[in-house]
């Protein structure tokens, strides 16, 4: 009987959870949570791509739609589905061969020697990628970065100073949560800029100072825009602890001239601030010969400058495009050892980064050198994928710049574009009777006609009264894609003119 009885509960449990519920449980309600996390914002993955994907499921039901499908033009995803930038050959090589050593041997002659021979190496320092690897990372990976950084800079790296991490967003928050030691710390950061800044900062109680980017000037960086907003800050009450750059910029594309690097290292030691050099985008050159990259690590050695430097590198974006590996670094320069600990025990207390991602890492730092046999298509490789944004970019741009209240800066790095959009009064108050935001109004617009999924730039801020869009030039098929873009825009100026 007790046996039959216990069988009667287990086969039914929400009679057993009826029964034993008590009146006085509290359900679980926004209330109850961390409040700074109802601040959080990220519009990259906002509304626009919320009702992106609602489009996408519907055409995949069948459902007629204005479109046939839809453009994720709001994010920079190089490998996403219905994009075309491919994985590159000797990456997912070596991580094959990582993920089952045992493939070299059952199918000899397909993989070439240097993918053997560093799948190899790796095996030998990590063994299993399914097992938890040094918190920090595995010791050979930052090895091979410290050397990376050596050969790009002309300065010494230490393998000690670099953190592997899941994706360049994960070491961000860790060293933004590190500086606010309270409400009234600060950190600045480029406006527009890359959301994750200004979400990490309201998850962490912080405040963001916000310096305005020249867009007349190709989105240059101003000292004297960095300087008032300091000014402004301390009047406010808040204490800068940090200045971020992101160089090439996001959402706009902007490389940082010399001149300007200097100038922002002498600013960061007179105010005592921490440089957080974002530079996911080092490697996404259009034109390199003449808009080379230089690294805040290197200005900061060549100025032999005492400020504290973070610096971070992704898989995600450059020619990798492996996004969903999750994985990337950062490097500390001019920071004392007892906070370096601290960095490593907040690390430990993740384990690890995904070993997948310290793999990607490893071969974005170490590819194939010429001579060696998986050289030829790497370079390949990398060349046509370096070609195709570029070509991308100077359509989209001067296109786009041809229309009737259209400006758009053609950025000489990064992966997107940011036009800047005229509105009329009669759209404005349009979009303002929805309950929108202009520019978030036009995007919305956009998505509805044509399904391509573009990003306001008021998810990134801007100068007030002014409205952007930020898009990828990620997306095949230019003239159609383009071609979208221009016939939309005409409609709707006509439609509010």
């Amino acid at each position: 009987m007790v046996q039959l009885a216990l069988r009667s509960c287990f086969l039914r449990p929400s009679r057993l959870s009826l029964r034993f519920f008590s009146p006085n449980m509290r359900p679980l309600t926004l209330d109850a949570v961390n409040p700074q996390l109802l601040e959080v914002q990220y519009a990259v993955r906002g509304e626009l791509a919320i009702k992106a994907e609602l489009y996408r499921d519907q055409l995949k039901k069948g459902d007629s739609l204005p479109f046939d499908k839809v453009i994720s033009s709001n994010i920079g995803n190089p490998q996403q589905k219905g994009l075309d930038q491919p994985a590159i050959t000797f990456t997912r090589q070596v991580a094959a061969l990582t993920e089952w050593p045992a493939l070299a041997d059952l199918a000899p002659g397909v993989f070439p020697a240097d993918v053997v021979a560093r799948a190899r190496e790796l095996y030998a320092e990590i063994g299993s990628i399914g097992a938890y690897s040094h918190s920090q990372g595995v010791p050979l990976i930052r090895q091979s970065v410290a050397k990376f950084i050596e050969e790009r800079d002309g300065f010494p790296a230490h393998p000690d100073d670099i953190f592997l991490t899941a994706g360049a967003s994960a070491g961000v928050s860790l060293l933004i949560n590190m500086l606010i030691t309270d409400p009234t710390s600060g950190i600045l950061i480029p406006i527009p800029q890359y959301p994750l800044y200004t979400a990490t900062l309201a998850q962490h109680h912080g405040r963001p100072i916000p310096y305005l980017l020249d867009e007349s000037s190709g989105w240059s960086t101003s000292i004297e825009s960095i300087t008032a907003a300091l000014a402004a800050a301390r009047k406010d009450g808040t204490v800068p602890k940090a200045l971020v750059i992101i160089n090439p910029g996001n959402p706009t594309g902007a490389l940082l001239d010399a001149a300007t690097m200097e100038a922002l290292v002498r600013l960061c030691e007179e105010h005592s601030l921490v440089l957080l050099a974002d530079e996911v985008y080092q490697n996404n050159l259009h034109a390199p010969a003449a808009h080379p990259f230089t690294s805040f690590k290197k200005v900061v050695s060549q100025l032999r400058s005492p400020v504290p430097l973070v610096s971070f590198h992704s898989i995600s974006k450059g020619v990798s495009g492996e996004c969903g590996r999750r994985g990337g670094y950062f490097e500390l320069a001019n920071v004392p050892a007892d906070v370096r600990a601290l960095v490593y025990k907040l690390v430990s207390v993740g384990l690890c980064p995904p070993l997948a991602g310290q793999i990607g890492v490893d071969s974005m730092v170490r590819p194939p050198r010429a001579g060696e046999p998986s050289y030829a298509l790497w370079k390949k490789e990398t060349d046509t994928i370096h070609a195709a944004l570029r070509e991308r970019t100077h359509v989209m741009a001067t296109r786009l710049s041809a229309l009737p209240g259209v400006s758009c800066v053609e950025s000489p790095g990064a992966l997107y574009l940011f036009p800047k959009i005229e509105l009329s009064a009669k759209a404005v108050e349009a979009a303002r009777a929805a309950g929108k935001e202009p520019d978030a109004f036009y995007a919305l617009a956009l998505l509805d006609e044509t399904g391509i999924c573009v990003v306001p730039g008021s998810g990134f801020g801007q100068k007030e009264g002014e409205w952007h869009y930020r898009l990828t030039c990620l997306c095949p098929g230019v003239e159609e894609y383009v071609g979208k873009l221009e016939r939309f825009h005409l409609g709707f100026v006509k439609k509010y003119e």
